[in-house]
């Protein structure tokens, strides 16, 4: 089940399909996921996953897709519908707006701007503003320096917190939302970037 970036009609599509067209808007929706490995600055708007690994740089005007893995440089907008997983020590100045976010053990990252999401889930170091629709929990080991704005907030016995916090109803507006640009152009030489087609899964 897949949302339209322009209409935000839902339809049902193939597991093995890389695009479809909404038949509601006949828009274009990409439906691969994305491994990046290298210097990247292509705009990405895609109904799939991203993985950035520890060698690749993304420096486009923003990233949207379902899920992404974050192992090394981000210089992007960063909005994903499902789960972001940070595993990348260094400076975030991009925006990042997801469902869930999790911040892994090795992860020791600095985001300039405000972080929105759901939920955090913070097992590793972070430390900037985050807006929480719900809950943020910082595990055993865990470290979280900054502002905090939240419904609910749990910190386990081990775990660190240092900054203002305050309880409450932290609603996404609009407004803060990051504009869904559409996918300009094409990968450039330099670009290293793997696009991975689901795959048919085997009969039993």
């Amino acid at each position: 089940m897949i949302e339209c970036f322009e209409c935000k009609r839902k339809q049902q599509v193939c597991g093995t399909a890389t695009s479809t067209i909404c038949p509601a808007c006949s828009a274009h929706i990409d439906l691969r996921d994305y491994k990046i490995s290298s210097g990247f600055s292509r705009t990405i708007r895609t109904c799939g996953n991203v993985h950035l690994t520890t060698k690749g740089d993304v420096s486009s005007s923003s990233v949207i897709c379902k899920q992404a893995l974050i192992e090394g440089r981000l210089r992007a907008n960063l909005h994903c519908l499902g789960t972001v997983t940070i595993n990348y020590a260094g400076r975030i100045p991009g925006r990042i707006s997801a469902n869930h976010i999790i911040v892994e053990r090795k992860a020791d990252v600095h985001c300039f701007r405000r972080v929105r999401a759901g939920s955090i889930e913070i097992k590793g170091k972070m430390s900037g503003e985050i807006v929480a629709e719900t809950m943020v929990t910082i595990r055993k080991k865990g470290s979280l320096e900054g502002n905090v704005t939240a419904k609910a907030f749990t910190v386990e016995k081990g775990g660190m917190f240092s900054g203002q916090l305050i309880i409450g109803q932290a609603g996404l507006t609009q407004g803060e939302l990051l504009p869904e640009q559409k996918l300009i152009g094409a990968s450039k030489p330099e670009d290293d970037v793997t696009v991975i087609a689901p795959q048919p899964v085997p009969a039993a």
